[in-house]
């Protein structure tokens, strides 16, 4: 083997490189980004669609969300919540 071979022994995944950057790895990153960006547009426009059809169906949206809300919490930390609630309803004369 000649040391005057200049093909590198195997090629560099981070080339090309744009002062220090690798851009074809940036530029795929961007671009998935982007497509995840539509992604999230268009499943929001879902989630509308969803919450409309529910309201035209006489459900309370605002207790809908709040549904969602409870549902993501676990059990103990809602239960705690729940207590919490009660007992300063009944301290405030509210139950």
């Amino acid at each position: 083997m000649s040391t005057t071979d200049s093909t590198p022994s195997s090629p560099d995944p981070l080339k090309p490189q744009v002062g220090g950057i690798a851009a074809d790895r940036l530029k795929s990153f961007i671009e998935r980004l982007e497509r995840l960006e539509l992604e999230k547009v268009q499943l929001q426009d879902f989630v509308k669609d969803v919450f409309d059809e529910a309201k035209s169906a006489g459900f309370d949206v605002k207790v809908i969300r709040q549904i969602l809300r409870l549902r993501k919490q676990d059990a103990e930390t809602l239960a705690e919540q729940e207590e919490l609630l009660d007992l300063y309803k009944h301290a405030l004369g509210m139950i």
